[in-house]
């Protein structure tokens, strides 16, 4: 069997784990695939008042519960003109230096997480009871992909606008195309909205999630307008985040999967060591069974589960067909926080 052939055969097995089930699609970076420098890409969403009220009126109670899982929704071809399928890479260290900014809590101030609790806890997928930080900043992600409704998981992050999510490239652009109705729900319990709905002005993604879906950057960030008067981490608080750091790290992955077993209503928790993918992508992972519409839920190093706080490093991206119980996110280098960066500097409305 030709090499191109075998390739395509096996990347059947991987899989998004957008917007409520996983999705077959070849997403693997192409092979001696170089960075395209730090510009990332970015598309204004609601950035007027009047559309802000048209989106917040759209996402009614019952059309968040409604959402559709991705798949069902589009088919990604196993292969576009062979440049993005690859052989088993090994992982370089990124050469930028280590970079790190700290949390806030609601109302403004730096907060510093301080390290891993030394009763952390191992977990391939559990209801987070525990409430602290993350049951805030943490939260559910509703869009429209191609006139119908879907969801991924984010998280709120220190930012000089105060109004900067984190979240996964395919959860604000797949097929070519920016995703449309953009909210995010932090605190989402159960139907529950306890912080509001937050619509995005504008979404950012790396240039090389933008041209080639390349899953070792399926990284995004998006602004969200001000509601009641307030910035979101005014509201929420955010978490710090961190780019450039050592790989196999302690980790914990938070998100709100929605295909079975879990049905997208409680925020959801995996705690492990993180590892590095042997297979086709150059991303980090970490043993975890959350589902769909778990894509875009953060990744903390240094997550204390007693503040609930932590340092993200990376968000939930895709898993291997095969590798039911591993999730792989990307790792957050020199592109990452080039999204983060102009994020993070955008004006809101």
């Amino acid at each position: 069997m030709r090499r191109t052939a075998r390739l395509a055969s096996f990347l059947a097995f991987l899989t998004l784990v957008a917007g409520g089930a996983p999705l077959s699609a070849a997403v693997a970076h192409s092979a001696g695939a170089t960075t395209a420098g730090p510009r990332p890409v970015g598309k204004e969403a609601a950035d007027t008042r009047t559309e802000q009220r048209t989106v917040q009126r759209y996402w009614t109670e019952a059309k968040m519960e409604a959402t559709q899982p991705l798949d069902t929704l589009a088919t990604l071809a196993p292969e576009k003109d062979g440049v993005r399928l690859a052989a088993a890479a090994v992982v370089a260290q990124a050469s930028a230096g280590p970079v790190a900014v700290p949390a806030t809590a609601p109302g403004g101030g730096a907060v510093t997480a301080t390290r891993a609790s030394a009763s952390a806890r191992a977990s391939t997928g559990s209801p987070w009871t525990r409430r602290g930080a993350i049951a805030k900043t943490a939260g559910r992600v509703f869009f429209t992909y191609q006139g119908r409704n879907a969801s991924c998981s984010g998280n709120a992050v220190t930012s000089d606008n105060k109004s900067t999510v984190i979240t996964a490239g395919h959860c604000v652009k797949m097929g070519g195309a920016f995703h449309g109705n953009w909210v995010f729900v932090p605190g989402y319990d159960d139907g529950d909205r306890p912080h509001g709905t937050w619509v995005a002005t504008a979404l950012y993604t790396t240039p090389q999630w933008n041209n080639g879906e390349n899953i070792d950057y399926d990284v995004a960030a998006a602004v969200v307008a001000p509601l009641n008067g307030r910035s979101l981490t005014d509201v929420v608080g955010g978490q710090g985040v961190s780019f450039n750091q050592a790989r196999r790290q302690q980790m914990h992955s938070f998100g709100y999967p929605a295909a079975g077993p879990y049905d997208g209503t409680r925020l959801i928790y995996c705690g492990g060591r993180a590892f590095d993918d042997f297979l086709m992508s150059r991303d980090i992972g970490l043993t975890c069974d959350m589902t769909g519409g778990s894509s875009g839920g953060p990744w903390f190093s240094g997550f204390d589960e007693n503040t609930g706080l932590g340092t993200l490093n990376s968000v939930n991206s895709f898993k291997y067909g095969f590798a039911a119980d591993w999730m792989f996110g990307p790792y957050f280098g020199t592109d990452a926080q080039a999204v983060y960066e102009a994020a993070q500097s955008a004006t809101t409305p």
